[in-house]
């Protein structure tokens, strides 16, 4: 039997926001990559085609379409997660190998990397066999290693497939269709992500073309018509000058009269014209698409510390729960130091921050702070610390969320931010404290391409320390000058 999901005609607003605006879409078997920028709607689409959204123009075919959604969250093990994992059979059990999991996962699920629960949220989707299989950025917080196991076992999987990700290696593994949510419309093309990309970049170049030349167009008309005022006012006012009384019989009084009455209608119509034609120019100029106004440069301020030294840990073994993850550790972190600590999932990265920042004597001002993942509870913080600030240095925070691609009223109108509006929320937030030190746990997560060039390039231009653990090799060769790898159980220095 076929199946399909369709959407035609689809409009959704939330908060007043259109998200979606007359949207159509047509899902097969395949994957499609649904991308667009933090906050235009990507999570929301995931939940109209399940249908938890009801909508008008949403049509699954057959109606008792089997359709499945893995969120973001990984703070507690689901219950289709656990179901999974005590579960003994041949799917279960080929999962379980493909994706390298351990078999007491659930059991010690807070021991657990994010990138293991998310290995084990994939594999108990797989494991369910929907026919229609929806992921939210299932790719946050692999290793490259895993992301690539990731995609072989997502190849797998012979239904409908419609994954949300940031993560160009993943996308043009995986998908055969790109979605692009962008400004409430759906705009769909049967590529890859990367020729997808390509073609809605010429698509951009040839819009700012036109809009380039449309304001070259409507300024010139502005000028012409400024003129034609001017014109027509000098006439007005030489014609007040030789105002002849109607009794005069002089006939070059009366010639003259005629002629300037004659120059006043004539720079009459041509005003009229010019305004007419830069009627014309407003009204091409504002029917082309403009480009977003927001992103830009982002700064890291940061104030010179006072002692050399910043970080510094001197601990014989380093434990995540029953497991020894490193010993003998004598590290030290000092001013201007930016170094990448990498290792696989599960060696203990995130254990050892945590153990370096309970070991520090700073004052906690000082040290600006980015986690893997924000709890709602943190979100909510968050917001609240947002609208807790005076109004000029609301304005600074609002600043920065645009330069980072999100427009602040959409920040000011909800309670409920998508996972990439909180994380740049934590980050505008911090920028003004001129910290001594950043510590970034996986900053890019959920972070849209351009809000991670803009922290790539902001992060190079830091003048204080820098504490960085990624997967994103570009971005750690990029900005670090030193490199820590933890592999049980050792740490080495290069």
């Amino acid at each position: 039997m076929s199946v399909s999901l369709r959407l035609d005609g689809v409009s959704f607003s939330f908060g007043g926001r259109p998200l979606l605006d007359r949207a159509h879409l047509h899902l097969s078997p395949g994957w499609t990559g649904l991308v667009g920028p933090n906050g235009a709607g990507k999570s929301t689409l995931l939940r109209i085609l399940e249908g938890s959204l009801p909508v008008s123009g949403r049509t699954p075919e057959p109606p008792e379409l089997r359709i499945l959604r893995v969120q973001q969250g990984i703070e507690a093990p689901s219950e289709r997660v656990q179901a999974f994992a005590a579960a003994w059979d041949r799917a279960a059990l080929r999962w379980f190998s493909l994706l390298e999991l351990p078999e007491d996962g659930v059991a010690r699920w807070t021991t657990l990397s994010p990138g293991q629960r998310r290995r084990f949220q994939v594999a108990a989707a797989l494991w369910a066999r929907p026919q229609v299989l929806l992921l939210d950025e299932p790719d946050n917080h692999l290793d490259l290693e895993a992301r690539e196991r990731l995609v072989e076992a997502l190849a797998h999987f012979d239904g409908i497939g419609v994954v949300v990700s940031h993560d160009r290696a993943l996308l043009d593994a995986l998908s055969t269709q790109t979605v692009r949510l962008h400004r409430a419309r759906l705009e769909a093309l049967p590529l890859p992500w990367s020729q997808a990309a390509e073609v809605w970049e010429a698509d951009a170049e040839r819009a700012r073309s036109l809009n380039e030349a449309a304001d070259s167009q409507r300024r010139k008309a502005q000028r012409r018509a400024q003129q034609a005022r001017q014109q027509l006012e000098a006439a007005s006012r030489a014609k007040s000058r030789r105002r002849v009384s109607a009794k005069d019989g002089d006939a070059r009084s009366s010639a003259r009269k005629g002629r300037l009455a004659k120059a006043e209608a004539a720079h009459a119509k041509r005003y009229r014209q010019q305004r007419a034609a830069l009627a014309r120019a407003e009204a091409q100029s504002l029917d082309l698409e403009r480009p977003d106004a927001l992103g830009g440069a982002l700064t890291l301020p940061s104030d010179t510390p006072r002692r050399r030294t910043l970080l510094e840990l001197r601990i014989p073994r380093l434990m995540g729960g029953p497991k020894l993850l490193a010993e003998d550790l004598d590290l030290r972190l000092e001013r201007g130091d930016k170094v990448w600590l990498r290792g696989p999932n599960g060696s203990g990265k995130s254990t050892l921050l945590r153990a370096l920042l309970q070991a520090a004597a700073l004052p906690p001002e000082r040290v600006a702070l980015l986690p893997q993942e924000l709890s709602e509870a943190e979100i909510q913080g968050l917001l609240a610390r947002l609208d807790a600030l005076p109004s000029q240095d609301k304005g600074a925070v609002l600043q920065l969320l645009a330069a980072l691609g999100v427009p602040p009223t959409q920040v000011l109108q909800t309670q409920a931010p998508s996972a990439g509006e909180a994380r740049k929320l934590a980050l505008a937030l911090a920028l003004g404290r001129q910290p001594w030190i950043w510590v970034l746990d996986e900053p890019t997560h959920h972070l849209d391409l351009p809000a991670r060039q803009a922290l790539q390039a902001a992060l190079r231009g830091f003048e204080g320390a820098l504490l960085l653990v990624t997967h994103d090799q570009a971005l750690g060769q990029a900005v670090c000058t030193q490199t820590w790898t933890l592999g049980a159980p050792r740490l080495t220095h290069n």
